[in-house]
């Protein structure tokens, strides 16, 4: 495989992950990858032009960087949801065009916006006056020159919670042919590059330690980085693919079954010697 797991001097990001998109189907083919899931930077019509080339399907957000598409699908989904799901934790409207004009790349796309209410809430901390409880005591004869002290109110912090919803609009572009599936799943996609994202580089920079004083060095940071990298994505690609889709029932959690191949390296034998 070329070395294209580092960019090169000069080179784009988008340039960088094109030519690791070709490294890899060549090598291993379209079943390493189903659905190419990206940010905003590269919704490019080059880029498009050339992941459908290797026989991709993608979803990526639209944003700012397409203006003239984006404006198509505000305008388009400016009406009434044609879908509306609510729940105890969020509440989510959906908009599907199955075509909308992308004049940058001479082509239609089919654009899904969503609007999604977290039900949220804010902690106020306070701090409030407490009464403390009277106790007669007798009347001391005043001395003079001597002024009674008087005693600070005594208080205490109170946490209250009030709803505080997070509002987020979301607008995903893709060329992915849903047929009879409903096009939520084109949300369901680009809500899973932001989780895996999130979790991504939770673990690198705790559990990896990436944050120690030792690895902060350019050449040691790069190498151990790309190094978690690789390990971490090849971890999860095997999870998906080897452990999740072989389970019948509720399928374990990646740390939970990380946890028990770990005891099992960890588990002391019997010395035979």
């Amino acid at each position: 495989m070329k070395a294209h797991w580092f960019q090169q001097d000069g080179e784009t990001e988008v340039a960088c992950s094109l030519a690791l998109l070709k490294d890899l189907t060549e090598k291993l083919g379209c079943r390493f990858i189903d659905i190419l899931v990206a940010d905003a930077l590269y919704l490019q019509a080059l880029f498009v032009r050339e992941v459908e080339s290797l026989g991709l399907d993608w979803v990526i957000d639209l944003k700012d960087n397409q203006p003239s598409l984006l404006a198509e699908a505000e305008r388009l989904t400016a009406g009434p949801p044609q879908d509306h799901e609510t729940t105890p934790r969020q509440d989510l409207q959906l908009w599907h065009v199955p075509e909308v004009d992308w004049p940058v790349a001479d082509r239609a796309v089919q654009v899904v916006k969503t609007v999604r209410v977290q039900n949220a809430k804010c902690v106020k901390i306070e701090e409030r006056e407490v009464e403390a409880p009277r106790i007669e005591e007798p009347k001391a004869e005043k001395t003079k020159g001597k002024n009674s002290k008087r005693k600070k109110p005594k208080c205490k912090r109170v946490k209250t919670k009030k709803p505080d919803p997070i509002v987020s609009t979301n607008f995903y572009a893709s060329n992915v042919e849903l047929g009879a599936i409903p096009p939520y799943f084109i949300h369901q996609l680009g809500r899973s590059r932001w989780t895996i994202d999130v979790q991504a580089f939770q673990t690198i920079t705790t559990d990896c330690h990436l944050k120690r004083p030792s690895a902060h060095q350019d050449c040691a940071l790069i190498v151990l980085t790309m190094i978690r990298v690789i390990a971490y994505t090849l971890t999860m690609v095997f999870y998906y693919r080897q452990v999740r889709s072989h389970c019948r029932g509720v399928a374990p959690g990646f740390c939970d079954r990380a946890r028990q191949l770990g005891y099992g390296f960890l588990t002391a034998r019997s010395d035979t010697s």
